[in-house]
């Protein structure tokens, strides 16, 4: 049996950046796929918001993980069309800031137009009904992959089941109410022994809520075709109108588990068994926010350029807190909490740039 079956991660996922010139339209090319799901932000500023979007709701449908705010239907760019190779970018309808997510060259007085986005295909746009469970859902998913984008509409009534696409059980699922303000659910089986109960916020900075009961995300451990969801407002109120991102694990290609530190810059070494060419950290038992790591940021294997997915902060390029991305994993090159405080419980998620072994059996040291 092949130790992978996706031998290169750029055809599935990558991340890219680019500086805007304050046009539209405008085309950005360069992708590696075509961008599904695309999560991103400006890297100067200290007052912009990480923005989502997707090609099942459409490129109008911006949503912010950083806030609880709903969907804001392209006040600040709209996304006019998911390309094979990158997106085309229009103005949204804010006459101050219309480019805000995508291409404005100094907003709030950044000095720079910098912007980072990492992007996800799932099935070019194709989405399909979903009846496995007994809230029809709306799925555009990619099993090769392990990753699906659902849409669906709340019934406020606990033990409800709703299809995720996958064929196998989600390890991370990430769940936002559209149409209201509400926190961002992240249920992450590396956490507190997959309990289906427990979750973190992704708009904040605390640590997950654990054992909530029937304030917590599921009844039951997700399973490989639903999702057994409370009637918690987050996930499942009564006519609201909910996004869901499911994520299997791939061998060789994503990696979705948990690591203690230890405090010193010998670090934890947590093994993937690929390169990571994408990496979201956050500490579970303690306050700290949801850090992103990407190798279109940082190229080399002494990783040092930070987001985080909580915070309008701008990018941060810090010597203190730096970490190795390794052939078959990443070593902690700090004793910051963050990332490494001593006894800490840390949920990862990682994509791949390349497997450490190839379809073939054969080792992979270069991409």
């Amino acid at each position: 049996m092949a130790y992978t079956n996706i031998n290169k991660g750029a055809n599935y996922h990558n991340s890219i950046t680019w500086t805007a010139d304050d046009t539209s339209p405008r085309t950005f090319t360069g992708f590696t796929c075509q961008p599904d799901l695309l999560l991103g932000r400006h890297r100067n500023s200290g007052s912009l918001n990480y923005n989502l979007v997707d090609s099942s709701r459409g490129g109008s449908a911006n949503i912010t993980p950083d806030t609880t705010a709903g969907e804001d239907n392209g006040s600040h760019g709209i996304i006019s069309s998911f390309n094979s190779n990158g997106i085309t970018v229009t103005n949204g309808n804010n006459a101050t800031y219309p480019r805000l997510y995508y291409n404005e060259y100094d907003p709030f007085g950044a000095n720079a137009g910098e912007y980072v986005y990492h992007y996800w295909n799932v099935n070019n746009g194709t989405t399909s009904s979903n009846t496995d469970g007994n809230i029809t859902s709306t799925v555009q998913v990619n099993t090769t992959a392990g990753v699906s984008i659902i849409t669906y509409t709340g019934t406020g009534s606990s033990g409800n089941t709703v299809g995720h696409g996958l064929g196998s059980a989600p390890k991370m699922t990430i769940i936002k109410q559209r149409n209201t303000g509400n926190g961002w659910n992240v249920w992450h089986y590396g956490n507190n022994s997959g309990d289906p109960d427990s979750f973190g916020e992704l708009n904040g900075n605390a640590a997950w809520y654990q054992n909530q009961g029937v304030d917590g995300p599921f009844t039951t451990v997700p399973s490989s075709s639903v999702l057994t969801l409370t009637g918690y407002g987050q996930v499942n109120a009564s006519g609201g109108t909910y996004l869901g991102l499911c994520f299997s694990e791939i061998k060789g290609y994503s990696k979705f588990g948990t690591y203690i530190g230890n405090g010193s810059t010998d670090g934890a070494f947590v093994y993937t068994g690929f390169k990571p060419a994408w990496l979201m950290i956050k500490n579970v038992g303690a306050s700290g926010s949801w850090q992103v790591r990407d190798v279109a940021r940082s190229p080399y294997n002494l990783s040092t350029n930070r987001l985080w997915l909580d915070s309008a902060s701008a990018e941060s390029t810090t010597t203190t807190d730096t970490l190795d991305i390794l052939s078959n994993g990443f070593k902690m090159r700090n004793n910051v909490a963050g990332n490494n405080g001593s006894g800490n419980t840390y949920v990862y998620a990682a994509f791949a740039q390349h497997p450490f072994v190839s379809s073939a059996g054969t080792p992979v040291t270069a991409r």
